[in-house]
């Protein structure tokens, strides 16, 4: 029955650039996940709502990811760019929704010519299937300077339990 169903839904679901439509959604489905992701405001997300891709099936949002640039001090063209608010509803995971929707993403990024693809994640076993390798923290110091210390959940950015990690698929951005 289960795999039915996901065969059904993986030829039906469709990844697309999020609309202002789609915010209070994402707001909570991100809100839904507060052990797995930071929590972000409603204003938050609409004023980023460009920078979110979803994944739905029959009108009904399954899944969001967005994305944002950190650049570089000094060098803007080869800027790092954070995957960030990945969520699939939880009724809906393990059908390979996630990971189509990450794949777009990277897609889409990729298309910036950016230097690399990071994300923070507590599930670094999900990230690993697409192409996501453990980094240390040190190698983002731009990212743990510019928001890790602001962060409300830990003290220090070094002892928190989220794993940092890069793409490392084929054709990396930026031929890096």
């Amino acid at each position: 029955m289960r795999r039915e169903v996901i065969q059904e839904l993986a030829g039906k679901a469709v990844v697309r650039q999020a609309t202002l439509r789609d915010a209070r959604q994402i707001c909570a489905l991100v809100k839904a996940n507060p052990e797995e992701l930071m929590v972000r405001a409603l204003g938050d997300i609409v004023r980023n709502i460009d920078r979110f891709f979803v994944i739905s099936a029959s009108r009904r949002l399954l899944g969001c990811a967005s994305y944002t640039i950190l650049p570089d001090v000094g060098d803007y063209s080869s800027a790092t760019v954070e995957l960030r608010s990945v969520a699939i509803r939880s009724t809906h995971r393990g059908m390979g929704l996630g990971s189509h929707l990450v794949d777009a993403v990277i897609d889409h990024i990729r298309r910036f010519h950016a230097g690399p693809i990071i994300v923070l994640t507590y599930t670094p076993e999900f990230f690993a299937k697409s192409g996501f390798e453990r980094i240390s923290k040190r190698d983002i110091m731009h990212k743990i300077y510019s928001e890790c210390v602001n962060c409300t959940k830990h003290g220090n950015p070094f002892t928190c339990p989220e794993v940092a990690m890069a793409y490392a698929g084929e054709g990396k951005p930026g031929g890096k």
